[in-house]
């Protein structure tokens, strides 16, 4: 990580998470807050382990979906509602 870098993203602590057929609830007991992640949603989430940058994950979403060039932007987008929401860090 380069000087003035952000940190990896992390999912938040306090988290209650529950697989569900078409993504996650997730409960965040802090909040008092009850969250729907689609598939891909809970994916990005599980990358958010303070090791993979933005650009990894969606290097490995490339990989997940057999996708043609990585999602750069909507992994983007994807971190920045999961951090408004208090869901990672």
């Amino acid at each position: 990580m380069s000087k003035g870098e952000a940190p990896p993203p992390q999912k938040a602590d306090g988290l209650e998470v529950n697989e569900v057929a078409d993504g996650y609830v997730i409960y965040d007991n802090d909040r008092e807050q009850v969250h729907y992640l689609n598939h891909t949603a809970a994916l990005v989430l599980e990358y958010c382990n303070g090791e993979h940058t933005p650009d990894r994950i969606a290097e490995l979403l490339q990989l997940a979906y057999d996708l043609k060039d990585p999602p750069l932007e909507e992994v983007t987008e994807c971190l920045s509602n999961l951090r408004s929401q208090g869901l990672i860090s």
